[in-house]
């Protein structure tokens, strides 16, 4: 699943495509993806909009038009590829903006999770799905007082992967983050300290920032873009690792909140 480091490399991607291009229009394919407003209402909103900008916040893309703002989760499977406006329309390719230098931006999406909504400027922020949104990882907001006032009695892990509290991490990330916390992710998240809370803050930040420099992780069959590969799998310490690279211990693979977990029980102890 795409998470923020992705999100970002798909951003910075599409903004060498797509920006400063008008949509003369949009066919839809598989009615599901479009959340708001209807089908009908989408394409009759989004027709001579101009993609002004791309922006992102967590793992959601944000195309700013002209009067609206395209919110578009990539969910599993999810990618943008440009393709000239008389190639076929292959398989997979639900969604196509029609642009007006003869070119589509196509959405494709093999396993049909992926979401669009279409809402107005003024109150896109404060309406769902971004207004339950957590923080930023760089939010100068984002401080020990926030996690401990935020967190359940729940596993840190699980807690990572909330995206009311903190934005953009994923499975691969949250992994990371707390190897190099030296957490153990079975811990209940308000059984940490203060100094915990700043290592995660600290390692967050670390984590992410390398992921994007390295254009994301790229696992199974996702690629962030059409032909776009991330090499941050290239980095990883501990996630689907057999050998500690602290310890040389061996990985020990659990499952938290659902998840495949990876660890290591000697540098990460249960509290």
């Amino acid at each position: 699943m795409p998470e923020l480091p992705e999100v970002e490399t798909v951003k910075n991607t599409l903004l060498k495509e797509v920006k400063n291009k008008k949509i003369m229009s949009a066919s839809i394919y598989w009615d599901n993806i479009i959340a708001c407003p209807s089908i009908k209402e989408f394409q009759k909103q989004i027709k001579d909009q101009n993609i002004n900008d791309i922006t992102r916040r967590g793992k959601w893309l944000i195309f700013e038009l002209d009067d609206y703002y395209l919110l578009s989760h990539l969910r599993m499977e999810g990618k943008y590829i440009i393709r000239n406006a008389k190639d076929p329309i292959e398989k997979h390719q639900h969604v196509i903006f029609h642009l007006s230098d003869g070119t589509d931006l196509r959405y494709n999406d093999t396993r049909k999770f992926g979401k669009m909504y279409l809402q107005k400027k003024q109150t896109a922020f404060d309406e769902k799905p971004l207004k339950d949104l957590g923080l930023e990882p760089w939010d100068k907001k984002l401080t020990p007082e926030y996690l401990k006032n935020k967190f359940h009695k729940k596993p840190i892990k699980t807690e990572l992967l909330d995206q009311n509290i903190i934005v953009g991490i994923g499975n691969i990330y949250a992994d990371e983050i707390l190897f190099l916390s030296k957490i153990n992710p079975k811990t209940l998240a308000t059984n940490l300290n203060i100094k915990d809370y700043q290592n995660i803050i600290k390692y967050t930040k670390l984590v992410l920032e390398k992921a994007i420099e390295y254009g994301g992780t790229t696992v199974k069959s996702y690629e962030s873009s059409e032909g776009v590969h991330g090499r941050f799998q290239t980095h990883l310490l501990v996630h689907t690792k057999t050998e500690c690279p602290i310890c040389h211990s061996q990985v020990t693979k659990i499952t938290v909140g659902g998840r495949g977990t990876y660890y290591c029980e000697n540098c990460q102890k249960e509290m």
